[in-house]
């Protein structure tokens, strides 16, 4: 009899390390999943972009009789790698990712020196841009940030531009 009941314990315990073993196995391989997964987005929550890579209104406008979208991009104390910028207009969109190393990049130009060299603006500075071949009046301008490698949610849009005409 001393036997059976000694053999039930022991069954027992080996029973509980293993489920806690088990436990511990899937928790490790389901935490570090998550971490991949997460890793470099929690610095956009982090450094609180969205009131630091903005549209700067007063410079921001379509100009109907030239096709052209004029926008103002203002960076704060903040260090991004680049930014994307989408402009939507009569059904498709165009999109621009600006750097921090000089480029080329079609249809758009430097304001108002008209330059095809185009950089992003530095830290705690503000660039203007022309987005050429726009030929209807956009829907909406976005813009998000790149921190490291991953791109931040939109930090800023303006939606249906003024005419530039109003400004001058």
């Amino acid at each position: 009899m001393n036997k059976r009941g000694l053999s039930g314990i022991v069954a027992t315990v080996i029973l509980i390390l293993l489920v806690i073993v088990a436990t511990t196995v899937v928790w490790t391989m389901v935490s570090n999943l998550i971490e991949k997964k997460t890793e470099g987005v929690e610095s956009c929550f982090d450094v609180g972009f969205s009131e630091k890579v903005i549209f700067n209104q007063d410079y921001t406008c379509f100009d109907s009789a030239k096709n052209e979208t004029q926008f103002s991009i203002n960076i704060g104390d903040i260090d991004i790698e680049k930014v994307l910028v989408s402009i939507s207009y009569a059904g498709t969109s165009k999109s621009f990712t600006l750097t921090k190393e000089a480029q080329s990049l079609s249809g758009l130009v430097t304001y108002p020196s008209r330059g095809t060299s185009i950089v992003m603006p530095d830290k705690n500075s503000g660039l203007t841009y022309i987005a050429t071949g726009i030929t209807e009046q956009p829907e909406w301008i976005k813009i998000a940030p790149y921190i490291g490698e991953k791109q931040c949610e939109v930090s800023d849009t303006i939606y249906e531009p003024e005419d530039c005409e109003l400004f001058g």
